[in-house]
């Protein structure tokens, strides 16, 4: 076996379909799978051949801001890109807002929050 690295992380979302475009558009992701999940409701699985995300919805009608709390318990998502500018341009051009900027070793960086409010960390190195 190779070293241990994550496959995924499963997050819940209230629009599966919305944010697995916003992953595609932002990264190049593409659908790996969809359908239905446990306790009555869906998934997609939206990444790469390596990793994924699996945005889960349940059969509840509806979320509020608290199923949504940063940092209870997931504080943000981080995203290797190659070339964060462009990047940027795109979470700018989906309506989101790049918040956060840094640049410090290893490399530089923004945040940026989804149509949930779920924060992720996008970062080049080199």
């Amino acid at each position: 076996m190779t070293s241990p690295r994550i496959e995924h992380v499963n997050v819940t979302v209230t629009d599966p379909e919305r944010v697995a475009a916003l992953m595609s558009d932002l990264f190049g992701w593409r659908i790996r799978w969809s359908g239905p999940a446990r306790d009555g409701g869906r998934s997609i699985h939206v990444g790469s051949e390596d990793h994924y995300v699996a945005l889960y919805t349940g059969d509840r009608e509806q979320y509020g801001p608290e199923d949504f709390a940063k940092g209870r318990p997931l504080n943000h998502i981080g995203i290797v890109v190659d070339d964060l500018d462009a990047v940027e341009g795109r979470v700018s051009a989906a309506g989101l807002q790049p918040f956060a900027h840094a640049d410090y070793a290893p490399g530089r960086r923004f945040y940026f929050l989804d149509y949930d409010g779920i924060e992720y960390e996008v970062v080049a190195y080199g």
